[in-house]
């Protein structure tokens, strides 16, 4: 056999190979992956957002208002510099979010939430957030005893986002675009590895 013939039959396998070869999609954090077809693959690049992706980014940014609203308790209620610096990240992370969430649905011509849509009557309460009485005994609250109801409040909030990326993922068709999965999947490590902080410091206050 002629080195040309050889090499025309290993390239004719190797295509083969390639073609019956699966892709491999993520799954949600914590899920396992999947493998698709090329067909699949080719269908999932041209995804378009759904309804589920929207109402995510929007009731997100509630979400994350309030979050904001209660770390800027934080420069007249606490006097522990730990808790200023840890609301500091959350603060700063999560206005620059919500630029990115707004960003996101404009250029979607969706409805985009201002930045003070969660005071207004009729804001949705999503998963975590706290009620406004439970928000007036924060506000109202100094020193450990802020800390304290912060602390708990935070993780109660955290917990809800992850409450949220969960109902995103388990709506079919959701978060197929790389940009809404990407965001849910970082909210999900992010707001994990606030959780685990936030609970070590509790429980040292506790003590």
């Amino acid at each position: 056999m002629s080195s040309r013939l050889v090499c025309v039959v290993c390239l004719a396998v190797l295509t083969t190979a390639c073609n019956r070869s699966a892709l491999v999609q993520p799954g949600a954090p914590g899920a396992a992956t999947r493998a698709i077809a090329r067909n699949q693959a080719v269908d999932l690049s041209k995804v378009q957002h759904t309804e589920a992706d929207v109402k995510f980014m929007q009731g997100m940014i509630h979400h994350h208002l309030q979050a904001i609203d209660m770390t800027n308790l934080l420069a007249q209620n606490t006097a522990s510099d730990d808790m200023k610096k840890l609301g500091l990240r959350m603060q700063l992370s999560q206005a620059d979010e919500i630029k990115m969430m707004q960003v996101w649905l404009s250029s979607r011509r969706q409805e985009v939430p201002g930045d003070h849509a969660h005071h207004m009557p009729g804001a949705p309460m999503m998963p975590g957030m706290l009620s406004a009485e439970e928000m007036k005994r924060l506000g109202e609250a100094k020193a450990v005893a802020f800390d304290i109801l912060f602390l708990e409040g935070m993780i109660k909030h955290h917990a809800g986002a992850l409450t949220m990326v969960e109902e995103l993922f388990a709506t079919p068709g959701a978060a197929q675009q790389t940009e809404i999965f990407s965001f849910a999947s970082d909210v999900v490590s992010d707001q994990r590895m606030e959780i685990d902080r936030m609970a070590v410091m509790l429980a040292a206050l506790k003590d």
